[in-house]
């Protein structure tokens, strides 16, 4: 019996011939709803034709986000049309089906759809394709929404398209369907309070995944405030699944409250329980699956962590992973207005108001954050190897992609030239793993055996429970005889895998114990961090270093393959948090790309080293000095240490000195021809001023004896002439009045100084000039010490004298100090002398 009294309410209703007419006109559409209006389950009914007599019969596939979602929306339009879920309505989840022949509307998560799509493009039998929360903006779906676009241009113009979200960029999205319709539905809303609940002491902000433990009991304390404070239903919004069972073991038990936890891992029982009107007042801890996903009844009140989950980069795993952010203000709006759906309500938000304004306006696309190695997969499958084609509200980062393409070259997914997928990149596209981890099914199995190598992919595509311990082997026994939650998944899952997973030959398999089996799958996974002991610590052949635990079983190995890794705030070394042990066999198997045998011939520790080595990336397998090394590569050498320790290795007498500061000041002042003499430029013309001394060199002894004044004579521009007018312009000394030829000093190559006694400039008006630049003259006194600096001697002269004769007369009377200077010759002599 279809309940037809509660189809009739729900307020996406009104919208309904809005969007009709728009698929029918157009074919695609934009559908704006509030949570809660019934867009997920009254608009698949409709679409399908299964609320209305004579209404066509479509068949509907809705494409959700989370599998918790999918599984929900299946169940409630299947309660709501009075039948069991698998009959007319039914959905696929990756690792369970559950449709019947006869099903009209199939729920399915993005994922499901995206490997739909890579086997059969134009989608037989599909009439409606509904993208539901593009909001979200979760990788899968924009994937999915540019790959339909395709199917409409070039293959199935008649497919009907919807995308619908609580909160979106409309625009962006009617223009992505070639100027689709937006159709707009009015949710029914309350006013909601909001209180304002910080800590009292400041916490220390997310880290990873990490959340202090102060803030979980801040939102324990307030889910208590606000039971006493206010009535109705209480939707508590943490990060993760680990957050939630610490805050609901500090709630405890609550007299006549129930504690529910809700998320993706949830059993199927709890779910429905949550999206059932209880019989007892409830506190639902919930992930953000629960802002817009999922429709909780009956509640009245919202407490609010301000935190979420967004996916990054994961380096610790190699992978595209969870971690802990500030929520943003759409996603605070978004879980505010739960409290408002059926009353006015309140929501607390564990944070100052202060900070509110600071927060981040949108969550970022997980198109501009995360590991995009799956996305080139299946752009690659698709025929768009660097995804230039695509219809994608915003386009991947180019710097993304070119990591992407390089995993997927290392595994053999892509053709290194063209970027074209290969037939095992259309397998590994096939498996629903991160590319990493289904070459370490592909190339495990025929060598362990299918069920063993599955066992420990499942282990590693979702990080086992911290209880289970760091060791892979010891966590895969424990997996096998847990009876949690994590265990049932993951037997589900080792069970798809093993079905995907190839066969060996006869007599392919060997015999292996769980260590090795899980080494082997490990180090094939994640082959640059392969790691071997060295010191107190271990080097991953990638080069980070890495510590491991006092308790860990992992401790005392030689080798070991780290699968997952991170760098706590303030260490100078990676911690590893998940690997097993391996041999060197098996590190040189996996990370076989990264051995190298060859003479190596280094600038270590201000000299150069030579040596023969043996080595898997940066670690050093084995090694042997070299006696005769190639001369090509000690030169190397040399350049890397004048490099790092700068032209000093170089001889520099006064002289050579005088000479790079010469031509640096000809440079600025003309440029051409004269040579640019800084360490980058001298750097890039080695071959021309440092041959043949550098060539003959040796070691550092060798840099020493190299003159270098006599080198950068080699750099003066010989060829054009402009070479013999070099001391005309940058002379190393100019007479002055006196007749005395002093040094100029070309150290700030903007304008050179020269420093001379005030007698010996007597009678001269003009301040000389160099290239055209006038000199900064310092006039000493007679004992030489610094009296004035000027860059005209004239005003000098007729206004700065005065005083300096004034001061300097009386100290130093042996020496003449004329009225004016301008009508006396310049001397060096005491007056004693000038009288002889």
């Amino acid at each position: 019996m279809i309940r037809a009294d509660l189809l009739d309410q729900l307020p996406v209703r009104a919208a309904l011939p809005a969007l009709r007419n728009a698929l029918d006109a157009d074919g695609a559409a934009v559908l704006v709803a509030p949570p809660g209006t019934g867009k997920t389950t009254l608009v698949p009914l409709v679409l399908a034709g299964l609320l209305e007599a004579g209404s066509p019969e479509r068949r509907v596939v809705v494409a959700e986000p989370r599998r918790i979602a999918a599984r929900a929306a299946a169940r409630r339009m299947a309660w709501l049309l009075g039948e069991q879920v698998g009959e007319r309505v039914g959905y696929t989840v990756r690792g369970e089906r559950v449709i019947g022949p006869h099903a009209r509307v199939e729920v399915v998560t993005t994922g499901v759809l995206l490997q739909r799509l890579q086997r059969d493009q134009e989608l037989a039998g599909v009439d409606v394709v509904m993208l539901d929360e593009v909001h979200e903006r979760h990788l899968d779906a924009d994937t999915v929404a540019a790959f339909l676009c395709d199917v409409r241009e070039a293959l199935r113009p008649e497919l009907r398209l919807v995308a619908a979200s609580a909160t979106t960029d409309a625009e962006g999205w009617a223009g992505l369907l070639g100027g689709a319709p937006v159709v707009e539905a009015a949710g029914v809303s309350y006013p909601v309070d909001v209180v304002w609940a910080p800590p009292a002491r400041p916490v220390r902000p997310p880290h990873g995944m990490r959340v202090d433990p102060a803030l979980l009991s801040q939102v324990a304390a307030t889910v208590r405030r606000a039971l006493a404070e206010r009535s109705g239903d209480v939707l508590c919004f943490l990060p993760g699944v680990g957050e939630i069972a610490r805050v609901a073991g500090q709630l405890g038990e609550i007299g006549d409250v129930d504690v529910l936890q809700v998320h993706g891992r949830a059993p199927a029982a709890v779910q429905d329980a949550v999206l059932s009107a209880g019989a007892r007042r409830r506190v639902v801890l919930a992930t953000a699956v629960a802002e817009s996903s999922l429709t909780v009844p009956g509640v009245r009140v919202v407490v609010d962590s301000g935190l979420a989950r967004e996916p990054r980069v994961d380096h610790a795993r190699g992978l595209s992973a969870l971690t802990t952010v500030r929520a943003s203000r759409a996603a605070g709006a978004q879980r505010a207005g739960r409290a408002g759906r059926q009353a006015p309500g309140v929501v607390y938000r564990c944070w100052d108001e202060a900070e509110d304004g600071r927060l981040t306006r949108f969550p970022a696309p997980e198109i501009k954050v995360a590991d995009l190695t799956a996305f080139a997969l299946q752009a690659a499958c698709w025929g768009d190897p660097d995804a230039s084609g695509l219809a994608l509200l915003d386009a991947p980062p180019g710097g993304a992609m070119a990591a992407a393409r390089s995993v997927l070259t290392a595994v053999g997914a892509v053709d290194p030239a063209s970027g074209r997928v290969t037939e095992r990149g259309t397998r590994l596209a096939r498996l629903g793993l991160h590319p990493r981890l289904g070459r370490a099914l592909l190339d495990a199995a025929p060598v362990v055996g299918a069920r063993r190598a599955a066992e420990v992919v499942a282990l590693l595509s979702e990080e086992p429970p911290r209880e289970y311990g760091d060791d892979l082997a010891g966590a895969l026994r424990t997996a096998r005889r847990g009876g949690d939650a994590y265990g049932a998944r993951w037997r589900q899952e080792v069970r798809r895998l093993s079905a995907l997973a190839p066969r060996s030959g006869s007599g392919g398999e060997r015999e292996a114990g769980d260590d090795q089996v899980a080494g082997l799958v490990a180090a094939l996974a994640f082959p640059e961090r392969v790691a071997r002991r060295s010191g107190g610590s271990y080097l991953m052949v990638s080069g980070t270093r890495a510590d491991i635990g006092d308790g860990s079983a992992l401790r005392h190995a030689d080798w070991v393959a780290v699968a997952v890794a991170d760098r706590p705030v303030g260490a100078g070394h990676a911690r590893v948090r998940f690997g097993a042990v391996v041999d060197e066999e098996v590190a040189r198997r996996a990370a076989a790309s990264l051995y190298s045998e060859g003479d190596e011939v280094v600038w270590a520790d201000g000299e150069v080293v030579a040596r023969n080595v043996t080595r898997l990336g940066a670690v050093e397998l084995a090694v042997r000095p070299l006696r005769k090394a190639a001369p090509g590569l000690v030169r190397d050498a040399l350049l890397e240490g004048l490099r790092r320790e700068g032209l000093g290795l170089l001889r520099w007498d006064r002289d050579a000195q005088a000479l790079r500061q010469r031509l640096a000041f000809l440079r600025r002042q003309i440029g051409e021809p004269w040579p640019d003499v800084s360490d980058e430029g001298l750097h890039a013309r080695v071959d021309d001023w440092l041959e043949p001394e550098l060539s003959a060199a040796r070691r550092r002894a060798d840099l020493a004896r190299i003159g270098a004044g006599q080198a950068l004579k080699r750099l003066l521009p010989w060829a054009g002439g402009a070479a013999a007018r070099f001391d005309e312009l940058a002379p190393e000394r100019v007479e002055v009045p006196s007749g005395s030829r002093i040094r100029l000093d070309y150290s700030d190559p903007g304008q050179p100084v020269l420093a001379v006694k005030v007698q010996e400039m007597f009678g001269l008006d003009e301040t000389p000039r160099v290239a055209g630049v006038p000199v900064l003259v310092h006039l000493l006194s007679p004992a030489g010490r610094p009296a004035a600096v000027t860059a005209d001697l004239a005003s000098f002269w007729r206004d700065g004298y005065p005083a300096v004769r004034a001061e300097l007369r009386g100290r130093y009377p042996k020496h003449p100090w004329p009225e004016d200077p301008a009508a006396v010759e310049a001397t060096r002599f005491t007056n004693a002398r000038l009288r002889r």
